[in-house]
């Protein structure tokens, strides 16, 4: 698998005006193959999106000669692209009649409506690395719901400059070069830096700086505005397959790989992961994640999933294609998996995001939030991430008197909810429910929930409590005192936004 054998990117301009004349984008898939087969693909299934694709239009041809791999005759093919240039430059083979893709090329929907194209190995993004039962190191992935899920969460404020470390296919780098000015692109698979130069090139984006190398070492002391980073983070017994298994012991990589990106952020810099991190026995799985963060940064730390041992390791033997070997070697390499486990102490592996971010009042009082959070968000979650760190600013420089002082006002489609028997005259609980970002639900009593009701900015917050004091005969002054750590909650939580 050389680089070599890979399309030029030259004349990536060609084909991909040549793409976008035929509709082979995200939204013309869509239209054309239906939301039911779209959705299939993702599954790995095919069979639907072949059936929606068998006419005769250039952007039928397309999906069935770049989507699903399948030959198609040359007439058809010369009818939607530049068949010379591609079969010259790499990206297609011509031989007796029929014209074959060399690379898979999926449409992705840029944030802003862009037309987007990445660029993997074939079979990878229509049947999963065990799709194409690929025991292949260098093979490099297309579009997947991990990529995806780092793309939504990332932080898109204008930077100078911004790292994806372990670049892939180059997803990350594309949606970096939207709001960066310089991005710098590393992995250790010289296949994979190729495959980020192709992305960029046919999806019209600036280039990267491509720089061959393991984690931190391509770019030395360099710092950056913004790090990002979907690592090999599989926790395995060796490193067999270069795109997911990291080849260090246990969760090693991720733990290195956050330690060392405080020393390459900049002053305000943020830099996302997604991780795995082992639960050990007789260790809280939030300490152990937590003794990572490096110094001078503030983190929040989002537990998605949890799987036990025999649950993670089939889920990663299948996606390698392992279940469909010999049922002895199956076996062998379900064994070597748990004895890994059981020499680690490990009984399960969670699965998350972890954020950075540079600041220098971390230094004396760093925020490290780390939480259990496997419930549904609403993505893109860069704003909500941005916000979470603005209010650990606001929270940490204002004490409970300060915060007495202070306006706020109820956050964007929060909505009450009161939990009781039907026809019972009081709730036995109020429900604070919010309906975007992480979209989180928290207990109130009575005061809180009346407080929040009335916050619209106008009034400070020790001002609303002596008005409730009032109204629920209590005494104003002990309102005031046990009150505070409730709002600091509904603030720290996104519920309540303070008017600065």
């Amino acid at each position: 698998m050389s680089t070599t054998s890979l399309p030029a990117s030259d004349r990536a301009a060609r084909l991909r005006e040549a793409l976008i004349a035929a509709a082979f984008t995200a939204d013309g898939l869509l239209e054309r193959l239906g939301a039911p087969a779209y959705a299939a693909l993702a599954r790995s299934e095919t069979v639907p999106a072949l059936r929606a694709a068998r006419g005769n239009t250039p952007l039928d041809t397309l999906v069935r000669l770049f989507l699903l791999q399948r030959p198609v005759p040359a007439a058809s093919a010369a009818e939607a692209l530049p068949l010379d240039e591609c079969v010259e430059d790499g990206w297609a083979v011509h031989e007796d009649g029929l014209v074959r893709a060399t690379v898979d090329v999926r449409p992705y929907g840029g944030p802003e409506g862009q037309d987007w194209f990445i660029v993997s190995d074939l079979g990878c993004a229509v049947g999963g690395a065990g799709g194409i039962g690929s025991h292949e190191e260098g093979v490099v992935l297309g579009v997947g719901g991990a990529s995806t899920t780092l793309a939504g969460i990332t932080v898109r404020r204008p930077v100078t400059s911004a790292l994806d470390l372990g670049t892939g296919s180059g997803i990350q780098a594309l949606h970096a070069a939207q709001h960066a000015t310089r991005v710098t692109a590393t992995d250790v698979n010289p296949r994979a830096l190729e495959f980020t130069r192709l992305t960029l090139a046919l999806s019209g984006a600036t280039p990267a700086d491509l720089r061959e190398g393991s984690l931190f070492e391509p770019v030395g002391t360099e710092t950056y505005g913004l790090i990002v980073s979907n690592p090999p983070f599989v926790i395995s017994p060796g490193a067999r397959l270069t795109y997911r298994d990291g080849g260090m012991g246990g969760d090693d990589l991720c733990r290195t790989l956050v330690q060392q990106a405080g020393e390459r952020l900049e002053e305000g810099g943020y830099a996302q992961f997604l991780a795995n991190w082992q639960h050990v026995e007789g260790e809280e799985w939030q300490d152990r994640v937590r003794s990572w963060v490096p110094a001078g940064c503030d983190a929040w730390i989002v537990q998605r999933e949890v799987q036990d041992v025999t649950q993670y390791a089939e889920l990663w033997l299948r996606d390698s294609g392992d279940h469909r070997t010999d049922p002895a070697l199956y076996a062998e390499r379900y064994e070597a998996w748990l004895d890994e486990f059981e020499a680690r102490s490990t009984k399960a592996v969670g699965f998350g995001w972890i954020t950075l971010r540079k600041s220098a009042a971390a230094v004396g009082s760093p925020s490290v939030v780390a939480e259990e959070w496997p419930h549904a968000v609403e993505q893109p979650l860069g704003a909500a991430v941005e916000a979470h760190f603005a209010r650990q600013d606001y929270l940490r420089e204002h004490d409970d008197a300060a915060l007495l002082s202070a306006h706020f006002t109820l956050a964007e489609e929060v909505v009450q909810e009161q939990v009781g028997l039907p026809g019972a005259e009081d709730p036995e609980h109020v429900v604070l429910r919010q309906h975007r970002g992480m979209r989180r639900a928290t207990k109130v009593d009575a005061v809180g929930a009346g407080f929040a009701g009335v916050c619209d900015g106008s009034l400070p917050a020790g001002r609303i409590l002596d008005a409730i004091a009032q109204l629920m005969a209590e005494d104003p002054v002990l309102l005031r005192d046990r009150t505070p750590q409730a709002i600091r909650l509904l603030v720290e939580e996104g519920f309540l936004e303070p008017v600065r």
